[in-house]
Order: C-alpha cells, then structure tokens, then sequence
C-alpha cells in the first residue's frame, strides 16, 4: 500500500530515500526489479520509476580549435552585437533576428539558429568564461572547474553509467585531469570510433550469428549461477561485461557507421569537409549511445580559421546553414532513440552538449574577423536540458565593454574579466550532468553559490 507520507516526499529527502531503498536492497541481494517493486508499493509507480532512471546524463562535448569556435556566434550571437544591426560587426543576419521567448536571461535567435520550436529545455546558456586563446587546437581555459579539467570531471560523474569504453575523443583536445576519471579513449576521426568496436577477434571468432547467440547466453547463464553476481560490490561490473558480451557478438561497426540516409538527414550531402565530420562525429556518437557503448564523446569542431568569412556571403550562408541543420539533426535523432539507462525516456532527454574553444574572434568586425576579442574574453555554451537556467550571462555590447556575471544571482556585473566565472560555468555543467544534484558537484567545486545559473530540480 502506498505510503502518502513517502509518495509526497520531495527534493534532498525523496533522493535519501531512494538511495536508502537502493541500499537496503543491495545489502539484501534483492534484484533490482525486486527492489522497484518495493519503492512502488510504498512511494508510489513515478516513484519507482524514477529509481529505475539513472541518476546522471550522457555528454557531446565540442572543441573547436585553430579559430572555428567563431562560426558558433553566428548561430548563438551576443544579444547588443545582433540587435545593433551593425553591417560591420561579425553577424551575418542583421535585421533578421528575433527576440528567444523563452529564457531566463536574453537571448536572440538568427535565421539558422538550432530548435528554435522545441520546449524551453533546449535553450543554449552562453557563459562567459575562459580567456582568449588563440590559435590552439586544445583549448581550455573556458573547460574547468577550479583545479579540475570539466571533461574530465564529465566523465568521472558518469562513471555510475555502465559502459565498455567511458569517454571517447577525436583528437586533437585535452582532457585534462580531475578525481576519480576514467581513462579516455582517443582516435584520429570519427570514422576511428566505428573502427573501435570492429576487432578482428570478435569478427573471426564470432562471425557466425548462432556461434555469437550461444557465447552470449552462455556467458549470461553463467552469470546467473554464480553468486558474486548478486554481490552489490560486483554489481557494476557485472552490468558491463553482460553488455560486452551481448556487444561482442554484433556486427557493431555496421551498427555505428553513419548510412547515406544518415548523411542526407543531416545536410552532410557535399558539405565542406570540417562540417561533414563533425556531422559524422555526432551521428556516430548518438548510435554508440544507443548502444551504451559510451558515456561521453568528445568532437573535434570545424578547426578552421575563417578570417575571410565575410567576404563571400554566400559561402558564410551555406557553412551556417549547415551548422544549424547538423545541430537541429542532432536533437531530432536523440528524440528518436530510447535512452539506455532510463525507460521512457529518450537521449534527447539525458544528453547534456557544449561547444568551447579557443578563440570565437571580435563579434565587432567581419573585416578580416581579427583573432583578439574584446577584454580578451570567452565563452562557454551550455545545452542544459532544463537543469540550468538560459540565455545570456554576461557578453559583449555594440561599444566593445564586456560584461560579466554573479553566479549566485545570475545578476548582470559590468566589466568583469570573463575567467572570473570560468569555474561557476563548469560546475553549472556538471550540475547538468549530475541532474541537479548539488552534493555530486561540490566533489569538484568550491566556489561561490551557483543558484543564480541553475534550476534546482524538484526529485
């Protein structure tokens, strides 16, 4: 009988209790669907399905090196520059935005701006963060939280998901360091992520479909003999190695290779190179998801310098065009796919993306699109999910001051440096990751509130 007094438990007490069902249910050696059915009977059917959900999301994370971070602005502008219509500032739609209904802090969309008539989840944050960095291919300084690398504190979050490889990346990035992260697996394109799980051992081995299916329910069966099994120290482990073996016996690079048909949904058909593979990376990223392969993929992106951008207007057009279908694509597939960890639920719902880099060039002149950006700033842009709050938190106005950020408010500070906020930006992230769980954060950031950035999640 359900318990109203547990069923309308909420916030820090409704997350102890489920820890504490989950606990308890592994100190029992309960299966989990045991366990489910016990917090069911007591809190209520929502509320066992939000135990049966894991508690921390997937990432895409996008580093654009070598000056390509600058194409971003133009789908996500800095509000003062788009509005001034200004037709020597670095916009190329000027006239022709709209005011963002919906986010918390200002925000203009132009013509090739991403999901745009999705729900108010899918608002970009853009937080100034970081410092100019020009021309790196492995940019950072826009990418930390306090003395931790936010990718690889990303990924030491999402060890709780299972998977065989934890964190995949194109390089060149850096990774960087934080507590507790998992090794990353590196590979030169996006095609090396289909090579990954092409080895000629399960090829030769396990080429004949009933030689895989028997392996696969062998290694389960024994599973289910064995005792450990049931032990919660082995649990996690055992999760991975039933999903490698169920893995092993596919044809997992044919599972993974972007098809022609994937290409053309994404706009890819002749696209200029550096968009054509991130638009690979990406579709790449999501079937590894799908599969529960990995946790978190790291995107090489564009890594041009386009200086000489604003002298063909119609080339400009057609790389943003792209841009922002490879972007709209990207969310479309997502909500096609069931999320691995949580049913009922799609990708699109537990996938956090950013976008950094090294240098997003001056918004304040197409001539030459010079590399130095006003009071040496940076940025960082957030696809939250609804765990942070969205639109602008500082930017750049039409008379070239920079403006800046309280973390704890959100409020607005003039003239403030943009790596003042660097730190309060990646732990932002990582709340996303975290699905607002403050208390996974502050294992990699002490700094000051960041209540004013993010939306506290009601449990």
């Amino acid at each position: 009988m359900v318990d109203q007094k547990l069923k309308n438990l909420r916030g820090d007490s409704r997350r102890k209790f489920l820890k504490f069902a989950s606990a308890a249910g592994a100190a029992l050696a309960l299966d989990r669907s045991k366990v489910l059915d016990v917090i069911a009977d007591s809190g209520g059917d929502a509320m066992a399905d939000e135990a049966a959900c894991a508690a921390t999301n997937n990432s895409i994370s996008m580093v654009a090196g070598n000056g390509g971070f600058a194409w971003f602005q133009l789908l996500w502008p800095h509000v003062d520059v788009a509005k001034a219509g200004n037709n020597n500032f670095a916009f190329h739609a000027p006239g022709q935005i709209t005011d963002a209904p919906d986010t918390d802090k200002p925000f203009v969309n132009g013509p090739e701006t991403p999901w745009v008539d999705l729900d108010s989840t899918k608002r970009i944050t853009a937080f100034m963060a970081g410092s100019n960095e020009t021309h790196t291919a492995q940019p950072t300084s826009a990418a930390s939280v306090g003395n931790s690398s936010m990718l690889a504190a990303v990924a030491s979050m999402q060890n709780a998901l299972p998977s065989l490889l934890p964190v995949i990346g194109v390089t060149p990035f850096s990774f960087g360091n934080a507590p507790g992260a998992p090794a990353v697996t590196t590979v030169g394109s996006a095609e090396g992520m289909v090579d990954l799980f092409d080895s000629s051992a399960s090829r030769a081995l396990l080429s004949i479909e009933d030689d895989a299916a028997t392996y696969e329910a062998y290694y389960k069966a024994f599973l289910s003999l064995n005792k450990a099994a049931k032990r919660p120290t082995w649990a996690a482990q055992a999760r991975i190695t039933k999903a490698s073996a169920n893995f092993l016996g596919k044809n997992l690079a044919s599972e993974l290779r972007p098809s022609a048909a994937d290409e053309t949904f994404y706009g890819l058909d002749g696209a200029p190179n550096n968009l054509r593979d991130l638009g690979l990376g990406v579709i790449t990223a999501v079937k590894a998801f799908r599969l529960g392969l990995t946790n978190s993929v790291i995107l090489p992106a564009l890594r041009d310098d386009p200086h000489g951008a604003f002298g063909n207007m119609g080339d400009l057009q057609n790389r943003i065009g792209i841009l922002g279908r490879i972007f709209d694509a990207l969310m479309e597939d997502l909500a096609a796919t069931a999320s691995p960890h949580c049913s009922g639920k799609t990708l699109a719902d537990t996938t956090i993306i950013t976008v950094h880099g090294d240098t997003p060039k001056t918004p304040l002149n197409r001539s030459g699109w010079p590399d130095g950006t006003p009071n040496n700033s940076n940025w960082l842009y957030v696809m939250g999910n609804g765990y942070l709050k969205t639109g602008w938190f500082g930017g750049i106005r039409a008379n070239g001051n920079t403006d800046g950020f309280d973390p704890a408010t959100g409020d607005t500070v003039a003239n403030q440096q943009s790596n003042v906020t660097t730190a309060a930006a990646g732990a932002a992230v990582l709340f996303a990751i975290a699905q607002g769980d403050m208390r996974r954060v502050e294992d990699f950031y002490n700094g000051p509130s960041i209540a004013g950035i993010v939306n506290q999640q009601i449990l």
